[in-house]
């Protein structure tokens, strides 16, 4: 069982004044999540106008910078389509990568995610498959011939609203159960699972998460809040409370 944490996601500024976005805030906030308990990064490089990007340069600063404050610290990307819609040229910029990240997250809802899949692995990066619940993800990932060959699997609820609310948080938690039910049907079971959830669905499935014995994520990428519904402060706030929750 891994605590990820996710330090930035597509999010903007708009939506949190103080998100990482250069790649010295990136690297700062990649510090702060493993002092407060993080073990693994995932973070999404971006460029000058804050949109996330696949850019050869701007990967190999950020992935650079990164390693340079947390030595030995594995450090993950995005190669989500809303960075590069078109698959042969997200392809094509990882296989022009010059400083190569220990994994990156495929998310195989997405058209072409074999594709992006076999220049990772060409290039010897571990792949994340990511399972977005509502999607049909499982299924495609079960016909990919990654299926049983990746890191591990990225389970992601996608939001059920205000966490705040008991009703949001028990449809968190049956969605997430829906996702973990379709995952077992593809017989991936050698395969760790980090199950986590997006905004209002966050904390419920982080703590149906450590109840299944399951790796966890948090960060600004998946939630601006507490559990107790405050703002959080930053990366390393939300990671203290996930450690907490985990028992550490």
């Amino acid at each position: 069982m891994i605590l990820q944490a996710c330090v930035n996601g597509p999010r903007s500024k708009r939506e949190f004044a103080s998100l990482p976005v250069s790649p010295d805030e990136i690297a700062e906030a990649a510090r702060g999540a493993v002092a407060a308990g993080a073990v693994d990064l995932h973070v999404h490089p971006k460029d000058p106008s804050g949109a996330d990007t696949l850019a050869p340069d701007v990967v190999a600063e950020v992935v650079g910078r990164v390693r340079a404050v947390v030595p030995g610290v594995p450090v993950g990307v995005t190669t989500g389509a809303w960075a590069v819609p078109d698959p042969y040229e997200r392809a094509k910029l990882v296989r022009a990568w010059t400083v190569l990240p220990d994994h990156a997250s495929v998310n195989w809802h997405e058209e072409g995610a074999d594709l992006v899949a076999a220049a990772l692995a060409e290039r010897g990066v571990g792949i994340e498959a990511g399972f977005f619940s509502g999607t049909d993800a499982v299924t495609r990932y079960g016909a990919s011939p990654f299926a049983g060959k990746v890191l591990r699997i990225l389970a992601e609820v996608m939001s059920e609203g205000d966490e705040g609310g008991g009703a949001d948080a028990k449809a968190a938690e049956t969605a997430a159960g829906a996702l973990l039910r379709e995952i077992g049907t593809i017989g991936d079971g050698g395969i760790p699972v980090l199950l986590h959830g997006q905004d209002g669905s966050a904390w419920p499935v982080l703590r149906r998460a450590v109840r299944e014995g399951l790796s966890v994520r948090i960060g600004l990428e998946d939630v601006l809040e507490l559990p107790d519904g405050t703002r959080a402060g930053g990366n390393g706030d939300l990671v203290r409370a996930a450690a907490r929750e985990l028992g550490r």
